[in-house]
């Protein structure tokens, strides 16, 4: 294994501590909660523990042998669940490898009575592009997970939140998911998460 591959293990469980607690703190009281593109379920096993009042299921393209939390397969654009049938639905690091990431987006909050919260990336700084594709391949490719590398800067996310009908109530890009020095390269503000809300009179 390469010398990124072995830093990229290494961080590993540390990213999902600290994913696990910011997201739990973004879920409503007793919610039921979607993951779209949820792997095995770690981190949802982590906010669950957290979060002993929050229930989640996933949904995944690829469906794992072993997962900690039940899993559907879905096709990856169509999620298959009736209109509001959750309290929140998760997309963590999954709109970047859609096919089609502003239909994904707009189906899970057609299946959320109000909440979506994204983990992704900005494509804002010095080599930012370069650096998240880097990323990307390290930590997927060897999974045959898609890589069509759809970055968008800060201020694409906003447009995009405005043409879909959505505010973006909660959004924080100094995660700190790395530990130094590699925070230095991998984290500055390439990283975001956002708590989303249907604003009121849009048609999703």
């Amino acid at each position: 294994m390469s010398l990124i591959g072995r830093l990229h293990n290494v961080a590993f469980s540390r990213r999902v501590r600290i994913l696990a607690s910011r997201i739990s703190s973004l879920l409503p009281q007793g919610a039921k909660v979607l993951d779209v593109g949820c792997g095995d379920g770690t981190i949802d096993s982590l906010i669950m523990k957290s979060r002993p009042d929050v229930s989640i299921s996933g949904i995944d393209v690829f469906l794992r042998g072993s997962t900690q939390i039940p899993v559907t397969s879905f096709d990856g654009f169509t999620i298959p669940y009736a209109p509001e049938t959750f309290d929140a639905v998760l997309l963590v690091d999954v709109i970047h490898h859609a096919e089609a990431p502003e239909m994904l987006l707009q189906e899970a909050m057609r299946v959320s009575i109000d909440t979506v919260i994204i983990k992704d990336h900005t494509k804002n700084g010095l080599l930012a592009g370069s650096t998240l594709k880097l990323m990307d391949w390290v930590g997927n490719a060897r999974h045959g997970v898609n890589l069509p590398y759809n970055y968008r800067t800060k201020q694409q996310w906003e447009e995009t939140f405005k043409k879909l009908g959505l505010s973006a109530q909660y959004w924080d890009d100094r995660i700190n998911l790395y530990a130094w020095p590699a925070t230095l390269i991998f984290d500055r503000s390439l990283h975001f998460i956002a708590s989303l809300k249907k604003i009121s009179g849009s048609k999703n």
